[in-house]
């Protein structure tokens, strides 16, 4: 779906620039017709299989090693550019772009396209870079409150055992207080029975 989107987007600023006209007509014929092929590009592009993108990829980064021209470069670009693909590569492809997204004070459609290509991936690589941070953060927060509920469940059994310690204590005391309280009665009848045992004095 995000790559479609970023296609569509595409195709706005592809059309937005076809409609500039530049000084030169000579110049400006090819790059109309080189915007609507990479408009129709872009398109294959996001349809394509994973494999298929793999395959373009080989094909495309070739035609570029052979030759260097602005069409091959932007195509490559674009390929790689393109969100969810399996040859995503933002940062090539700004690498790609950053010499014709220089300002300059005549740029053709082109290289008009390549600037605007240039900004969006950098703020999009902006975008992820604090939506990275935001989720470090909340990751951190997360482990954060991991750690004080088990500090918290720790303390909470230390206290269990403590009021076990207490109840066992009290227990062991009341267990002694009956057996003290059982040798009390018991000397009080060998007294009792010892008393009663010596001769009445007439």
């Amino acid at each position: 779906m995000l790559r479609y989107c970023f296609v569509f987007g595409i195709a706005l600023l592809l059309t937005g620039c076809a409609g500039l006209r530049i000084p030169s007509p000579a110049a400006g014929e090819p790059e109309e017709r080189e915007l609507i092929q990479l408009i129709a590009y872009a398109q294959r592009v996001a349809a394509m299989t994973a494999e298929q993108q793999r395959n373009e990829y080989n094909a495309s980064n070739q035609a570029f090693t052979n030759d260097k021209d602005t069409l091959s470069r932007m195509r490559l670009a674009l390929l790689l550019a393109t969100p969810g693909t399996s040859v995503h590569d933002a940062a090539r492809a700004a690498s790609l772009l950053e010499p014709m997204a220089t300002p300059s004070d005549w740029a053709g459609p082109l290289h008009t396209l390549a600037r605007l290509l240039y900004v969006q991936i950098n703020e999009r690589a902006i975008e992820q870079k604090r939506a990275n941070q935001m989720r470090e953060q909340l990751e951190a927060r997360k482990e954060a409150e991991r750690a004080l509920r088990e500090q918290l469940d720790a303390r909470k059994e230390a206290e269990r055992a403590l009021r076990e310690q207490f109840e066992a204590r009290k227990e062991a005391e009341r267990t002694l207080r009956e057996q003290l309280d059982a040798l009390k009665e018991v000397e009080r009848t060998i007294m009792q029975r010892g008393q009663e045992s010596q001769p009445r004095r007439r």
